[in-house]
């Protein structure tokens, strides 16, 4: 069952905070607090946040969100981008598809086009082409994750190695303004990482929630990404990225 936009906004938020209380999220919505609590037991049922005395916590800053709940969030914005990125790309490129919901819609987006060879680690991805034999896809060797229907580890990274691809598009779990592209998981982290090496053309697609989050694992910093793909910036990220080299592709 889908959220309400209520709900997306509270999941978003709490993400991006160490706790949030019940009076926060009265103020911010103008609604009840008997209205926000049960926006929490919802969520909180659903395993997407933990219970705190008085408000909600993220359930963690080492483990994402499982894949299936990931791709409750924010679907309008994943697909403006997704069609952005694949503006971008032309017939017959090579190109990787990452870790992500966004990624996912990166591939739904791209079915149309001729002659493209995709590379994956991306369970979901794989799938999705699977239904269009014109596009040749080779998905790469590692380690299930099953919350998250992806490969990783050292295969993974040793697949990725034997290649060099026109583009790479990736997801991630968090920016940070001092730290640069962050994720959740330190195996997930270094396939990105690995990834953006082996690309002539980095994309990083990532709606504007990601800020802040509280995601542990570096990935890179943004001077190693080529074209950022994003809903929303402000004008301080806009500085930042700028004097990191980045471009920056608003979609909307």
């Amino acid at each position: 069952m889908a959220l309400s936009d209520r709900q997306n906004q509270i999941l978003n938020w709490v993400q991006q905070e160490d706790a949030l209380l019940v009076e926060d999220m009265v103020a911010r919505f103008n609604v009840s607090s008997q209205t926000i609590r049960k926006d929490i037991n919802l969520l909180a049922e659903r395993h997407l946040v933990r219970r705190t005395h008085g408000g909600v916590a993220p359930l963690s800053s080492t483990e994402n969100l499982p894949f299936d709940h990931r791709q409750l969030l924010n679907g309008e914005s994943k697909a403006t981008i997704a069609a952005r990125v694949a503006e971008i790309i032309p017939d017959g490129a090579s190109v990787f598809l990452g870790i992500g919901t966004t990624v996912e819609y990166v591939a739904k987006a791209l079915v149309s086009h001729q002659h493209l060879q995709v590379f994956t680690n991306n369970l979901t991805v794989a799938s999705i082409f699977g239904r269009y034999p014109h596009i040749r896809v080779r998905v790469l060797a590692g380690k299930l994750r099953h919350r998250h229907y992806d490969l990783v580890g050292e295969e993974t990274l040793i697949g990725l190695r034997q290649y060099y691809f026109d583009y790479g598009v990736l997801g991630c779990g968090g920016l940070d303004e001092a730290q640069g592209v962050l994720d959740f998981d330190p195996e997930e982290a270094a396939v990105s990482r690995v990834l953006v090496d082996q690309s002539r053309h980095s994309l990083l697609v990532a709606d504007r929630h990601k800020w802040g989050r509280k995601a542990m694992a570096r990935v890179h910093d943004f001077s190693a990404i080529d074209q950022i793909f994003t809903d929303e910036l402000s004008e301080k990220q806009k500085q930042l990225l700028t004097l990191h080299g980045v471009q920056i592709q608003l979609c909307s």
